[in-house]
Order: C-alpha cells, then structure tokens, then sequence
C-alpha cells in the first residue's frame, strides 16, 4: 500500500527558531525526487546487531515514487535491513538536504524489480540481469547477487540550500 506525502512546515512561529515560518516555504515532494535522481551517491545508515548505527554510501535510484538502492545479500547492510528494516537516507544536491526515514522493503514481485533495475539502468547504465528474483551484475567476475530495496517512508525531511527553509513530510494512506 502507498502512502501519500503531505508537505508542511517543520517549525512553527512558536518554535523560536531561524528557520521560515512561511507557508510558501513548503517544498513539494517532487523535490525529494529531484535530489534522489541527480546525485551520485547517498548515504544509507541502518541498525547494526548491537543496535549501533551503520552507515554506508549506495548508489540511489527512484523507482515506485520511491529512493531505492542495491545491496549485495552478505553486506553488513542487507544484514542490519533484514534484521531490523529501519533506516535512513540521506542526500544533498545543492538545493535540498534530503533525509528519507523509513523501511527498506526488499523488492520480489517481476514488475517492481524490472522497474528499479530499468531505473540504475537509466541513470548509471547499470544492467542487471534477474533470476529468481534476485538481479545479478552478469558483467563482473562471478556475476554477484543483488538484492533490490526500496525505502517506504515513514517521515521525511527537506533543508534548503539557503539554510532558512525546511519541510517535514508525513505520509498517509491514500
């Protein structure tokens, strides 16, 4: 089930804080999307066995209206996510500071991996081939498994570049 995003102002007047109180600060959805394609690389931290945080650079795709990423099943993330799927992406593209909260869900269905792997496709050439719902990167040695993970967001946040706006958003069910 989706769940839609409602953009709203992360401070309040009340709040007594230097950040915009305005309105028409708020920044739509879109850019959270905006900020997952164009960049690089974005920073992935989940929940290590000891309940201590992990963090690691991935390669983010969207997919699903969703950031989405490619974890090898033995790293120490697919590890931490299929113990406790909670995590947190973070991204920066010169306009807005992205911070994603959420679970990451491993994606199995045909269409949904066809969609994510059509996405690293897309943005990094990438191509993967899929067998038993796992991708695999035929092109390297050993063709190493990948598994796909989308991020379903339980709250999200957006800081601008100017340092005085910021966007919380929720999401509910549709």
């Amino acid at each position: 089930m989706t769940k839609k995003p409602v953009a709203e102002l992360l401070f309040s007047e009340t709040d007594a804080v230097p950040i915009s109180t305005d309105p028409a600060t708020v920044k739509p959805w879109d850019l959270a999307r905006a900020c997952v394609e164009s960049v690089p690389r974005a920073w992935l931290s989940s929940v290590r066995p000891d309940s201590g945080p992990h963090a690691v650079p991935l390669m983010p795709v969207w997919a699903d209206d969703v950031p989405c990423f490619a974890s090898r099943p033995g790293s120490r993330k697919s590890r931490n996510l299929a113990r406790d799927p909670r995590c947190v992406l973070t991204a920066t593209d010169g306009t807005l500071d992205l911070v994603v909260e959420g679970e990451a869900v491993r994606v199995t269905d045909e269409d949904g991996i066809r969609r994510v792997l059509d996405a690293f496709k897309a943005k990094y050439g990438w191509e993967l081939s899929v067998r038993d719902g796992s991708a695999f990167a035929d092109d390297l040695p050993g063709s190493p498994e990948y598994g796909l993970y989308r991020i379903v967001p339980t709250r999200a946040f957006g800081y601008g570049a100017d340092g005085a706006t910021a966007t919380r958003w929720r999401f509910e069910e549709e």
